[in-house]
């Protein structure tokens, strides 16, 4: 009985691809229903805004403590 090997290897190919895609197929359907689940049960807090909107004056208190850690940075050199 002959058997050709190049057939042999092509069949054993196919048969470890085809295990291999159905695989990630199978973990991607997976992932898709426990992403479902763990929103469903944990959804993700909705940012509120803590602080409101910088007036001219919050905006300036700013610029001064940037200007003074730069300065304060150079001179600790």
């Amino acid at each position: 009985m002959e058997t050709n090997l190049v057939v042999e290897g092509f069949k054993f190919m196919a048969l470890g691809m085809g295990t291999v895609f159905a695989f990630l197929v199978l973990m991607i359907f997976a992932m898709n229903i426990m992403s479902k689940v763990v929103h469903k049960f944990f959804p993700e807090p909705v940012a509120t805004p803590s602080a409101p909107a910088q007036s001219g004056n919050s905006k300036a208190k700013v610029v001064a403590a940037i200007t003074a850690a730069i300065k304060f940075h150079r001179e600790s050199k």
